[in-house]
């Protein structure tokens, strides 16, 4: 489930990334910056049937945290993804997820998350978006030098 904050009022739309992998999840639009305060998303979270809770978001110190804790007083198992949050400085992005974290929520990284959900290498059906989503895309991408390394010959 995803939500958005007054997107139905011009405020801009999801970003174009994020909303192509989520075109069968139409998004809640809400104008609190708590999604917790919004009805419509408690009551889909509640729906659920779940007691765990992986955010993300675009402010660490206000949407996520705020979201967060509120989850955390209502006895939810909370886990900030801290490297798919962007506070609005460095010191307010770890501001933010020191108050959760001070509140018992649990931080992970989306590499982390990707693998934790995956949990064992024989679930084949879905090693190869894994493998691409998590190396392929990201972290050999984001590393060419590390890549040179790995495939150079050796003497």
């Amino acid at each position: 489930m995803h939500s958005t904050v007054n997107v139905a009022s011009g405020q801009g739309p999801t970003l174009p990334e994020l909303a192509g992998l989520l075109t069968d999840d139409k998004p809640l639009d809400r104008t609190t910056v708590n999604s917790w305060e919004d009805i419509e998303f408690v009551q889909a979270v509640h729906a659920t049937g779940r007691r765990k809770l992986i955010l993300c978001a675009l402010w660490t110190e206000i949407c996520m945290a705020f979201t967060a804790l509120d989850a955390l007083r209502e006895a939810y198992g909370v886990y900030p993804v801290i490297d798919a949050i962007g506070g609005t400085s460095p010191v307010a992005h770890r501001a933010g997820l020191d108050r959760v974290i001070q509140a018992g929520g649990q931080p992970i990284s989306w590499v982390s998350l990707a693998c934790e959900l995956q949990r064992d290498w024989a679930r084949v059906e879905t090693v190869p978006k894994i493998v691409e989503i998590v190396l392929a895309d990201r972290l050999l991408a984001e590393s060419p030098s590390q890549r040179e390394v790995e495939v150079a010959p050796t003497a």
